[in-house]
């Protein structure tokens, strides 16, 4: 899953060397935390938040064949 989100933001960012992944996996379910350049917030957000929730639902569509929980969190 982890692999999944970064290629999505290196996609979408000006600074592609600057994200960084860290996925934390438990029984249940798997945090997935995201950095970017603080420059390329905006893009990874989106207007509304609607690129972010976009990547969430992606996702969470790819985790359903695992039968777990993700969680996607964009940290500054």
């Amino acid at each position: 899953m982890g692999e999944l989100v970064e290629y999505i933001a290196r996609a979408l960012v000006d600074n592609p060397d600057e994200v960084s992944v860290n996925e934390i996996e438990g029984s249940q379910s798997i945090i997935i935390e995201l950095k970017v350049a603080s420059d390329d917030m905006g893009k990874i957000i989106g207007k509304q938040g609607r690129i972010a929730k976009a990547i969430r639902t992606v996702v969470k569509a790819a985790a359903i064949k695992e039968n777990k929980r993700v969680v996607v969190e964009i940290i500054q």
